[in-house]
């Protein structure tokens, strides 16, 4: 069975079929299993509904009338978030399910299946994708926090987390070293870290985001 959903994010289940009789077969199971579902026809008729908000896993047949499966699958692995896919099919070979597991597939099942097989795939579909959102929420957090420090202070956190002393980074940038101690304050304030290699883990993360490194000048 399906494990509770989240209040503010509940789980979607995308099915997408062009044979209406497996795409209610798997709305009912899905249905009474606990998701939310959405059922689908066609490629087109995802790409125009879009993704839906909150965790999300997508059950697609591989062989669809114009767009394929797979073809979905590699421009989902173009973008930014990577939708967890379980894929569906009546006429398997082994290297369409190659192809599709190191896009990143989920599961690849073949017609017909065990329903705990999907169910299954499905959780471990969800799981992953929860954790995406969760990181993805964790980075927006972080570079929030980070556009509230001065450029001074973004500096000043940059040159601390490649581990220069407070003297160097005085010398570094022509300031007194109770200046430097005082950004340095400030920067370990707005960013609500705890120590220095907290710190220097949200700069991590907040420079791969901006696409910059812990080396490079942040403005």
């Amino acid at each position: 069975m399906a494990e509770p959903e989240d209040k503010d994010q509940p789980a979607t289940v995308v099915v997408i079929d062009d044979d209406p009789s497996i795409r209610q077969s798997l709305g009912n199971l899905l249905r009474s299993a606990g998701f939310r579902v959405s059922l689908m026809g066609s490629v087109s008729e995802f790409l125009d509904a879009g993704r839906p908000e909150g965790p999300t896993c997508l059950v697609l047949d591989v062989r669809l009338p114009g767009q394929s499966g797979l073809e979905l699958q590699r421009e989902l692995g173009s973008g930014k978030r990577q939708l967890p896919i379980i894929f569906i099919t009546g006429h398997a070979d082994i290297p369409m399910s190659v192809q599709a597991m190191k896009g990143g597939a989920i599961e690849f099942l073949t017609k017909p299946f065990r329903e705990q097989d999907l169910l299954d795939a499905i959780q471990l579909g969800l799981a992953r994708d929860r954790a995406w959102l969760e990181q993805e929420k964790i980075a927006a957090e972080l570079k929030a926090r980070f556009e509230t420090l001065t450029p001074r202070e973004r500096e000043v956190m940059t040159l601390v987390v490649s581990g220069r002393l407070n003297k160097q980074i005085a010398a570094d940038l022509g300031l007194s070293e109770i200046t430097v101690k005082v950004h340095r304050g400030q920067v370990m304030r707005k960013m609500h870290a705890k120590s220095l290699p907290e710190l220097s883990r949200m700069a991590d993360r907040v420079f791969l985001a901006l696409g910059k490194s812990n080396g490079g000048k942040v403005a």
